[in-house]
């Protein structure tokens, strides 16, 4: 991806935007202190960028009903490209796996699975697993509760 200059002024939108994803351009240009219309150029220049990728509300798991989040360490059995294709693949067919990240060092992927319990988590591991996605070895860690989600530090990551 591309690095892309951003201003104080952007920087102030990102953090505004991720943090009150739902504020009107109206009240975002009044609290950055531009106006609107440069406050809505500015926001469709990082959406066209690829900075801002998307908006979405934050809803509490607990008030759906009874969940399970499990954070699984994968390590996969062959280090060719095919394997990692055919295991990306895997992951992307499956809701309930909400996040996947590559890694360097011991273990190859992190995946995060929200699920209804312990028993849909288990039947969507062995559903994995039958698929002959490549998996040799996994670790299941169940959230037991969430300490602290929050936006990225906008300053510290640009060096501000």
């Amino acid at each position: 991806m591309k690095m892309h200059r951003l201003d104080r002024t952007d920087l102030e939108i990102l953090a505004v935007l991720s943090s009150s994803g739902r504020i009107t351009k109206s009240e975002l240009a009044r609290r950055i202190g531009v106006g609107q219309t440069s406050c809505w150029e500015r926001m469709q220049r990082l959406e066209e960028a690829g900075v801002i990728t998307g908006y979405r509300a934050e809803v509490s798991l607990r008030a759906l009903g009874p969940s399970v989040t499990v954070f699984v360490m994968v390590e996969l059995g062959e280090h060719r490209t095919q394997s990692f294709d055919r295991f990306e693949a895997e992951v992307a067919r499956h809701e309930e796996i909400v996040g996947c990240w590559a890694l360097g060092g011991g273990y190859d992927y992190l995946v995060q699975v929200v699920t209804r319990d312990i028993d849909s988590y288990q039947a969507l591991i062995e559903l994995v697993l039958e698929q002959r996605a490549g998996v040799a070895r996994f670790f299941s860690y169940i959230v037991t509760k969430p300490v602290k989600a929050g936006p990225p530090p906008f300053d510290v990551l640009l060096g501000k």
